[in-house]
């Protein structure tokens, strides 16, 4: 196996419990094919575990094993077999939910998701893509979770940013790509070849069930996308508006909803400009729910990512009733939960608004954190209740 040495710092990194080690860190690498598996030391050449090398990513290492690793089919296999474990073990009520979460699950650059009887998979490093590996994943889970299909959904950024050659979305095995799917109780139809992501925010399944626990009155789910969040919203509450500025979303949307006999009024708008001029014209509400879009995609967005949850969550605060409820999130990692909490504060603030925390929340357990690696957690939701 292939060796790459990397320096003290690096070494350090790996020994403090992350599995990453970047390209600046990376002491000798020549010669070694992309998306090789190698066997990484550190600078007095004492092993450290076994890994995936990219030639062209920042993270150029991926660790996959303390160990060193003999049979990489075997463990490949193995690491799948434990990840359905898991979610077997821990997520109930649902039969649409992540099976492989990347590095939460050891399995750098691998992304699985489970709709029904269909499959979703998103392929996101050199080593992941390579043909033997995609063999053993396609071959692992058909064997064990038996699915009517297998999608693969292409990030085409990605796929550039790893120097991989063009590849489209599809169908990898199977004949089916569409199916229904249920959360919580709620029906939804899933397009496996359609929509963000991998056709659906399966992160957010928990959150949905906590926001219609807390829902009441008259709600609004602004970016609603599918109808995740209004058509939980719609079993509690009186009336309910979903606004996404996606037709095809708000299409898929209202094919829920009479999916599961639940009315909800659609906007197509930008919701930005959409909650300005509700806020203008004085319009109130019992539940507002805030589901954009990640703001800050890297450290340089910061400061202007903060700003736009400001605003976003200044506009909501002034809108709600007395005794109104804010479900309001964010999916950027870069945006910490301190600084989240902080900004919904300053917005609370310049509203002149009362504001207690009823619960803070994260993704849901089919998407579960490792521990040193806080990249495996990004979404922060925040109950929160309006006093006056």
């Amino acid at each position: 196996m292939p060796i790459v040495k990397v320096s003290r710092r690096g070494a350090n990194r790996l020994k403090d419990g992350h599995v990453w080690v970047y390209r600046s860190d990376i002491v000798n690498a020549s010669g070694i094919a992309p998306g090789s598996m190698v066997t990484v030391v550190d600078d007095r050449e004492k092993p450290l575990g076994t890994a995936l090398y990219s030639s062209a990513s920042q993270i150029a290492i991926r660790m996959i094993s303390a160990e060193a690793v003999k049979d990489p089919s075997a463990l490949l296999r193995k690491r799948i077999q434990d990840a359905i474990a898991y979610r077997e073990r821990f997520v109930g009520d649902t039969d649409a939910y992540r099976i492989v979460f990347s590095e939460a699950d050891f399995l750098p650059g691998l992304i699985v998701d489970r709709y029904n009887d269909v499959l979703t998979l998103q392929i996101l490093t050199q080593g992941m893509d390579a043909a033997p590996v995609r063999e053993a994943i396609v071959r692992t889970l058909r064997e064990e979770l038996q699915p009517a299909g297998i999608v693969e959904r292409v990030e085409a950024r990605i796929r550039e940013l790893e120097q991989l050659p063009p590849l489209a979305s599809g169908l990898l095995w199977g004949e089916k790509s569409s199916t229904e799917v249920a959360m919580n109780g709620v029906r939804f139809h899933h397009e496996g070849l359609g929509g963000q992501k991998t056709g659906a925010f399966l992160d957010q399944r928990e959150n949905y069930a906590a926001a219609a626990e807390y829902a009441h009155g008259e709600a609004l789910d602004a970016f609603c996308y599918q109808g995740g969040f209004a058509l939980h919203l719609a079993e509690k509450c009186s009336a309910v508006s979903g606004v996404d500025s996606s037709r095809p979303a708000l299409e898929l949307a209202e094919k829920n909803a009479a999916l599961n006999g639940r009315e909800v009024e659609w906007t197509e708008a930008n919701a930005f400009d959409l909650l300005r001029d509700y806020a203008a014209a004085n319009r109130r509400y019992d539940t507002i729910v805030l589901d954009p879009p990640a703001f800050a995609k890297s450290k340089n967005d910061l400061d202007k990512a903060l700003r736009g949850y400001k605003e976003l969550n200044l506009r909501a605060l002034k809108m709600l009733r007395p005794g109104g409820i804010l479900i309001t999130c964010s999916c950027s990692f870069h945006v910490s939960g301190v600084d989240f909490l902080k900004v919904v504060a300053d917005a609370a603030q310049d509203a002149h608004k009362s504001v207690r925390v009823v619960e803070s929340r994260g993704a849901a357990r089919d998407h579960p954190v490792l521990l040193n690696v806080p990249e495996s957690s990004y979404l922060k939701c925040l109950v929160l209740t309006v006093s006056n």
